[in-house]
């Protein structure tokens, strides 16, 4: 089995709002995997007193406990839980209700000897080689179908039509794009925040293919170190548009 993990803030003086970790079971078959990718509010109320950081720390911590020692439980019951669970942890002193509480996209996978089983909630993603060596990616694409027909405001956030997060209310878990595979056609697993996945979807570096082939030889690390180096050349976004020069960034490659 072979685990690589990275994360990299955008911005050396905020603090990192990625979650990237992995569970083993101790009996040392199968195992679960968590990617989170915090939102950035804009510098206005949220109506918590926590912040980004400390959310995505609770929920990511939360739902790979579940992943690993649930099995019998499904990966968007286990989200359902960890939701529920982070929201009661400061209900009493914050408002859930405000859009902009705390929020953050979600990638977990979970394997064992018969299948693998996958989520994906908003803009990360989930690569999944095929025993083949094809890659298919598991997106959320509804914030990029949003994007072509105009700004993205608020008013679509966890709203009908619009897009959806993790944030306060577990009901979101429906919202989520899931399957599984057999554990025999799948050779290897990745999972990207968008700050990692530029490389593909904003930059044009490379296919998915070309992505996991990147991982594959030189690690999440290495992934990261290459995206940085397009925005590098790019400082002012003169080439590829964004609202931030770098962005946090996390990564996975697993070969289970």
């Amino acid at each position: 089995m072979r685990i690589e993990l990275a994360t990299r803030p955008g911005d050396p003086q905020r603090p990192n709002e990625d979650f990237v970790s992995v569970a083993l079971p101790a009996g040392g078959h199968g195992g679960a995997m968590v990617l989170l990718d915090g939102v950035t509010p804009p510098p206005t109320s949220t109506g918590c007193t926590h912040g980004v950081p400390w959310f995505t720390a609770r929920l990511g911590g939360a739902l790979l406990e579940l992943c690993a020692s649930r099995r019998e439980l499904t990966l968007s019951q286990c989200l359902a839980e960890a939701v529920e669970r982070t929201a009661e942890a400061h209900r009493a002193t914050c408002d859930l209700s405000h859009v902009r509480t705390p929020q953050a996209t979600v990638v977990a996978a979970r394997w064992d000897a018969e299948r693998v089983e996958h989520l994906v909630l908003s803009d990360s993603a989930l690569l999944i080689e095929r025993a083949d060596g094809s890659v298919t990616p598991v997106l959320d694409d509804r914030i990029e179908a949003l994007a072509a027909l105009g700004p993205v405001t608020d008013d679509q956030r966890n709203a009908e039509g619009g897009f959806f997060t993790a944030a306060a209310d577990p009901a979101v878990v429906a919202r989520a794009v899931t399957g599984t595979t057999p554990r025999t056609d799948v050779r290897s697993l990745a999972a990207l925040t968008d700050g990692a996945s530029r490389w593909v979807e904003m930059f044009g570096e490379g296919s998915w293919q070309d992505c996991l082939a990147v991982l594959r030889k030189e690690g999440p690390e290495g992934l990261i170190d290459r995206v940085r180096a397009v925005e590098d050349a790019d400082p002012g976004g003169a080439a590829f548009r964004r609202w931030k020069r770098h962005d946090d960034a996390a990564a996975a490659f697993i070969e289970p």
